[in-house]
């Protein structure tokens, strides 16, 4: 059993490696053909020149893939922090449980925020439905706190940060129509004690906030669609003048 827990953390990890070393380089055109474009609420963001995001009623949410920063489990038992586990380390079985918890949470919270933005969430292509991919790379929780007894508190200002590489397809073509890489730490500002509850509402409020992000995205694409046919990197899109 040992082994395997040690398996599956092993794919986890290279799931990160993955995730980051697939995330685009600061280039203007992808090799997919997606431009740079100005991004007002996102770190970075690309569209498809002449994507036409009007016909797309309805989504496919995609479970979202979570990842550790690189050497977060070493770093994180280097660093005198409290422990998950009653040895007094963060062990494989304990970091596999933080990202089964962050991965439901961010499915969760996405989930109810595009059902609130009036989008159907469904779980098969259409000819009117978009699909979302995302994931959560980097993933660096900064005090996984203790679930036993007897460990000291530690108090924290921020559980953490946390990349966001998002993309979204046409669901029947499988047409990469945008992507969106966006950075940031935990909401909290307010030092507090870490608790696995504390650290994971921390982090669903984080994901609450790039889905509400998300969905006013697509709304406004919507409204300035078609895309032009071709954009010049780090031009603003933007919904035309009402007349």
């Amino acid at each position: 059993m040992k082994s395997l827990t040690r398996f599956a953390l092993a794919a986890f990890l290279g799931l990160a490696a993955t995730a980051v070393s697939a995330q685009p380089a600061r280039t203007d055109v992808t090799p997919e053909g997606l431009v740079a474009v100005k991004a007002r609420k996102v770190g970075r963001a690309w569209l498809l020149p002449g994507a036409d995001f009007r016909p797309y009623k309805k989504v496919l949410l995609k479970p979202a893939e979570v990842a550790f920063q690189k050497n977060w489990l070493r770093n994180v038992n280097d660093t005198g922090t409290p422990r998950l586990s009653s040895a007094g380390r963060v062990t494989d079985a304990d970091a596999l449980k933080i990202l089964d918890a962050a991965r439901s949470g961010f499915d969760k919270v996405w989930a109810q925020a595009f059902k609130a933005g009036g989008y159907e969430v469904v779980t098969a292509p259409g000819d009117d439905v978009l699909e979302v991919a995302p994931r959560v790379v980097d993933l660096y929780v900064n005090a996984p706190a203790s679930m036993k007894s007897g460990v000291k508190e530690t108090y924290t200002v921020e559980a953490g940060d946390a990349t966001l590489n998002l993309e979204v397809r046409d669901s029947r073509a499988g047409t990469l129509l945008g992507r969106v890489v966006d950075r940031r730490e935990t909401l909290d500002g307010s030092p507090q004690r870490a608790s696995s509850a504390s650290n994971m509402a921390e982090f669903e409020r984080l994901f609450a906030l790039w889905a509400g992000i998300a969905v006013k995205g697509i709304e406004e694409l919507k409204a300035a669609s078609p895309m032009p046919e071709t954009i010049k990197p780090g031009q603003k899109i933007q919904a035309p003048a009402k007349k």
